[in-house]
């Protein structure tokens, strides 16, 4: 299994879940018991009985922040064959968006998702767009048969990190 998933990580890329911001992800629309954690977390997401289900109709927005600056080069987004997501956009560093704007702002990408993509293989995202990103939403619009519920098994994403300076780590230099 882990020689698996190791093979799927795209070379010079990094799985970036470890530079998430936990406190401030969110997810809109996700059922009571069935939350984002399950997709997106390690060791949650690699159980397949732990999934991401939207709650009213079949769309998800997530938010996801991180803690430092990141490349975001491509995504995996798992799911089941029928409730599996189809139409996927992301978005770089817009906050506070909510299902009564998401279609204001243009998409840094689009995506829709195959049936290789349900089963695990990346989608490589248009990399110019995601060059200094300090956030990425998610919106999942629909999902593979147009149902009511849309499942989400696990999310992955690719990367690297940015080097940037510190900026508490400078000194100011008094003025004489």
């Amino acid at each position: 299994m882990a020689a698996e998933s190791a093979s799927a990580i795209p070379k010079g890329q990094v799985d970036l879940m470890d530079f998430i911001d936990w406190s401030g992800v969110e997810c809109l629309n996700q059922s009571g018991s069935n939350t984002i954690v399950n997709a997106l977390k390690q060791g949650y997401r690699e159980d397949e009985g732990l999934n991401l289900v939207s709650d009213a109709d079949e769309q998800l927005l997530i938010y996801i922040p991180f803690n430092q600056v990141i490349k975001l080069h491509s995504i995996v987004i798992k799911g089941p064959e029928e409730e599996g997501p189809k139409t996927v956009k992301l978005f770089s560093n817009k906050e506070h968006m909510g299902f009564s704007n998401v279609n204001d702002y243009p998409p840094s990408d689009t995506v829709v998702l195959s049936e290789d993509n349900l089963k695990g293989k990346p989608v490589t995202l248009k990399y110019v767009k995601f060059q200094n990103v300090r956030s990425v939403t998610i919106f999942i619009e629909d999902n593979q048969h147009d149902g009511e519920t849309t499942n989400v098994q696990k999310i992955v994403l690719y990367g690297s990190t940015v080097e940037t300076t510190d900026m508490k780590g400078l000194k100011k230099i008094e003025d004489h």
